[in-house]
C-alpha cells in the first residue's frame, strides 16, 4: 500500500466515475477517468460500455439508453485499455468512493479478472471534512462551491470534476489518510 503521508513525491491518482444501467454493480454503462500526475491534471479517458442486460433503469439520471449502449463494447473488452490508462496510479479517487469501488469490483469479477487492488480516496469524504459550512456536499453542491464546471451524472465529466475536487481539497490540507476508504 502507498505511503499516506510525508511522500517524496505526488500520488499518481486516477478520478474515476461509472454510471450504471441497473441496481446491480456489474451493469455499468459508462465510465470516465482522469488522471493527475505530479499534482496536474493530466488526460481523461471516457467510453460508454454495453451492459450485461437491455434493461436500462436509470436513462433519467444519466440520459443513457439501450439504443446508446447496444454497439458499445463491454467493460471486459475496455479493461485492457482502462488499465494502461492507469498504470502506476497510487490511488484512485470517487465522489461516494464505496459506490465506483464496488462496480469497479463487480465489473472485474463478472468479467472473470482479476480484483483491483489499488486503494480508493472519496472526495466526499474529504468534502465533509473541509466544507463543513455549506449543506450539502453532493459533487454537485461542492462543484458550485469551488465554481467547477460540471455536467452531472456524464462519467468524464464527474471524473474530471472528483479530480478537481480533489486538488482543492489538498490545497485546504485535507490528506490522502483523511480520504481513504476501508
Amino acid at each position: 500500500m502507498p505511503k499516506l503521508e510525508n511522500t517524496a513525491h505526488a500520488p499518481v491518482c486516477v478520478a474515476i466515475d461509472f454510471e450504471t444501467s441497473g441496481r446491480e454493480g456489474y451493469s455499468a454503462c459508462a465510465v470516465g477517468l482522469t488522471r493527475i500526475q505530479n499534482g496536474q491534471l493530466q488526460q481523461s479517458f471516457y467510453t460508454l460500455l454495453r451492459p450485461p442486460s437491455s434493461r436500462v433503469l436509470f436513462s433519467d439520471i444519466h440520459g443513457l439508453t439501450w439504443a446508446d449502449l447496444k454497439d458499445a463494447p463491454t467493460f471486459a473488452q475496455k479493461w485492457d485499455e482502462m488499465a494502461s490508462f492507469c498504470a502506476g496510479v497510487d490511488f484512485f479517487l470517487a465522489h461516494n468512493a464505496p459506490f465506483d469501488r464496488r462496480v469497479l469490483a463487480a465489473c472485474l469479477a463478472y468479467a472473470d479478472l482479476p480484483a483491483c487492488e489499488v486503494p480508493f480516496l472519496c472526495t466526499l469524504k474529504g468534502a465533509r471534512k473541509a466544507l463543513r459550512s455549506i449543506p450539502s456536499r453532493s459533487l454537485d453542491a461542492v462543484c458550485r462551491h469551488f465554481s467547477i464546471p460540471l455536467r452531472h451524472h456524464h462519467a468524464a465529466s464527474d471524473a474530471m470534476a472528483c479530480a478537481q475536487i480533489y486538488l482543492r481539497l489538498k490545497e485546504l490540507g485535507i490528506s490522502e489518510a483523511q480520504m481513504l476508504v476501508h
